[in-house]
This record gives structure tokens, sequence and C-alpha cells, in this order.
């Protein structure tokens, strides 16, 4: 199989060449038809996430279909297609698997992280944690979902039901989170990069009725925030941001230090938050959503070669919606 290797933190993937693996116990083998570009590849890539399996194959949002499967596998037959997470496997034993809090277990495994992704032509998954997709939508559409959508799905869910939704940082999450929230009659508030006005007019096409910069004020006070952007200084501002009781979500899994404030920021019964990774349930429930509002996603798609090239992209923000690596 061909694949973009993790060597070192700052340096770019590197090309390499070897064996299709074979599937173990409990596992299928997936032939990659895409795999979207998250931003926490670039957390890997730039050392910001602690201890990554060496050499490890980033990426985790993957789309293929199931060409070998290990014994005791179940569920899948070769030739379907399927989705494979961020969360690659729990323990299933510690208390929070106990307590169907699977995203926060003790011993978990991560695609792309601690076990190897989808910048390859083909993955290990475990079985009991991919996804079965339909045939609707092309691979490199869908791709997105199994992160970008899933983890902003469980962001969402833990702002409640608030009503005016604020999105800081209009990427791949925040442009499939917001046509959600609409679906649910929520108003979207759309926060962008200072000056880009390219973001902010794609944010309104998408049914925001206000984009600015971050460093704005909303027209109105939000009753939630959502953080997509990893960017400590944006919690004080969405806290000034969001009414009395309102709730800011931090959806990212690593965000620069977050300065000081003042306490009146919070008081009032704000609450700050944050989640973390993904459940089963999470999955299931999103992409059921999914398919009934017929969410569109945008891909800007790259040759699988292109990895790095596509990550900084995603750095400098020269896309709008998602990158996807296409083999």
């Amino acid at each position: 199989m061909f694949a973009m290797q993790f060597v070192a933190p700052g340096s770019p993937l590197v090309a390499i060449e070897r064996p299709d693996p074979a599937p173990g116990p409990g596992q299928i083998r997936v032939r990659v038809g895409a795999c979207g570009v998250c931003r926490t590849d670039l957390h890997l890539v730039d050392g910001e996430l602690p201890a990554p399996k060496a050499g490890v194959i980033p990426g985790h949002e993957i789309v293929g279909r199931v060409d070998a499967i290990g014994p005791g596998a179940e569920g899948f037959a070769v030739g379907r297609r399927v989705g494979v997470p961020w969360l690659g496997s729990t323990c299933g034993t510690c208390a929070y698997c106990a307590a169907d809090r699977e995203n926060l277990c003790d011993r978990p495994s991560f695609t792309g992280y601690t076990r190897d992704g989808g910048y390859a032509t083909a993955v290990i998954a475990d079985a009991r944690f991919a996804f079965a997709l339909d045939e609707r939508g092309d691979d490199a559409e869908i791709a997105p979902l199994l992160c970008a959508g899933m983890i902003g799905w469980r962001a969402l869910a833990a702002a409640g039901e608030r009503r005016r939704i604020g999105l800081y940082g209009f990427g791949a999450a925040a442009h499939i989170v917001a046509q959600v929230a609409q679906s649910q009659g929520r108003e979207v508030h759309a926060f962008t990069r200072p000056g880009d006005v390219s973001t902010q007019r794609f944010a309104r096409s998408l049914g925001a009725v206000w984009a600015g910069g971050s460093d704005q004020r909303p027209p109105e006070p939000l009753d939630a925030a959502i953080l997509f952007a990893p960017v400590g200084a944006l919690v004080p501002a969405a806290l000034a941001a969001v009414r009395k009781g309102g709730r800011v979500v931090c959806a990212g899994i690593h965000m620069s230090d977050v300065p000081s404030f003042p306490y009146r920021l919070l008081w009032e019964e704000r609450e700050l938050v944050s989640v973390a990774n993904l459940t089963r349930r999470d999955g299931r429930d999103f992409l059921a959503i999914a398919s009934r509002i017929g969410l569109v996603t945008k891909t800007t798609r790259y040759p699988l070669r292109d990895a790095n090239h596509a990550l900084e992209d995603l750095r400098a923000g020269r896309f709008e919606g998602a990158a996807v690596l296409v083999p």
C-alpha cells in the first residue's frame, strides 16, 4: 500500500510503500476511497499532541470499502461501504465505558494518532467502531462527516437547546454544524479570522444571519458559542458575547493557552465546557440526521501524495469547508 507517514514534529509527512496490512481478530481492512484532512492532523504534525505512535499514518475521516475481514469480525461483508472515525477502540471496562461515556475511556486508541489512519490506500479498523454507510454521495463528500461532522454534532448537543448560536472558526466543522443548527430552527452567527470577507460570505451563503471577524461583537447577545478555532484568546471573547446563563463550548482537541480574564465574564451563571472525542452513539445519531436533512459538504480535493500541501493550505485558511485526500 501507499501512505503518507508522520516522522517527527515539525517535519513534513513522507511517502512510503509497504505491504497491505492483514486484519487481525475483530478487525476489517478498508480500501480507502477518501480521507478528510482535520485540524487534529495539523496538531499532530506540529507536535501539539503528546506521545503519538511512532511513525503513525495520520487521518481519521475515512470512507472506503471493506476488502478483508479478520477472524470474529462481525457486521460487515466484503465490498460494504464504511466510515472509520477518530475513536478507534475503547477498553469497554473502565468506569467511563461502564457509564456510557466511552469518549472518555481510560485506555482508548485513536485512528491516525495511536493507530494507523487513512492517509493511505488501506487501513485496519476495529469492526465494532466502524460505521456502515449507505451509497448516497461520493466518498470525498462523506469523509468530513466522520470527524468534523461528528465532533461538531457533539459540540452542538453540548450547547443544549439554546437558539442563538455563535460559531468561532468557520471551517470544516462549522460549515456542517451550521446546517444542522438551522434544521433545528436555530440562528447561526459566524465568526472568522478578522478581515476574512470570503469566509464570511461563505457562512452567509449557508444561512448564517450574521458573519464577522472574531474581534467583533455580534449584533445581539448569543445564547451559546462553540469554539472550533484553536485560539485560547477567543474564550474570553466568546464569554463576553454570550448572555447571562449562556454557555461556551470548546470543541477542539488542542488550544493555545487561555489568557486570564475578569470574573465578570463568567459571572451571571455563564458556563464554560469542553467536548472530547465522540461516542459511537454520537456517530450513529449524526449520520442519521445528516441523511435526513440532506447535509452538503464543500470540499477541496487533493491527491494523497499532496497531503503536506493540504495541511499547509489548512493552516493558512486557503479553502472553504473541508480538505479531502483522494488516493
